[in-house]
């Protein structure tokens, strides 16, 4: 990090320079300063993705466990000529409950046609996403990934 020396002449006409500081609410709630010894704070992902499932569906069944990492979404690829029902489901037990996801109550990430986009992001360690298929006709190639 380069720091300025504290003697810069300021030139005329102006007579002066504008100066601002960059910082964050510490623990405390009060502004920290960033600099050198306080940098600004980031979130570190040491941990890899899980790698991918996908796969084809044609009828009625499931996939999973898809174990994602914490605080990173969840994206979910739906293509191919097909009629029916996808449904992402998140388990706390290792699959035994599973249960629809929602979003102020309402049903979430059920899907009747295809799609590629962020379905969740998980922060509780240990839970689970599946993949429930009610297909009726066609078949639909499907992806989940981080």
């Amino acid at each position: 990090m380069k720091h300025l020396p504290n003697d810069l002449p300021i030139d005329l006409p102006g007579g002066f320079a504008p100066a601002f500081a960059l910082g964050y609410a510490d623990p405390a709630g009060r502004f920290a300063l960033i600099d050198h010894d306080s940098p600004l704070p980031v979130l570190a992902r040491g941990e890899s993705p899980p790698q991918p499932l996908e796969g084809m569906a044609a009828t009625v069944g499931e996939e999973g466990p898809f174990t994602p990492v914490p605080g990173t979404p969840v994206m979910l690829r739906l293509a191919g000529e097909w009629q029916g029902t996808v449904t992402v489901t998140r388990s706390t037990d290792n699959g035994a409950t599973r249960n629809p996801l929602t979003l102020a109550g309402a049903p979430w990430a059920s899907f009747t046609g295809n799609a590629c986009e962020p379905v969740w992001v998980e922060y509780e360690d240990g839970a689970t996403l599946y993949l429930e298929f009610d297909i009726t006709g066609g078949t639909v190639s499907w992806r989940i990934a981080q």
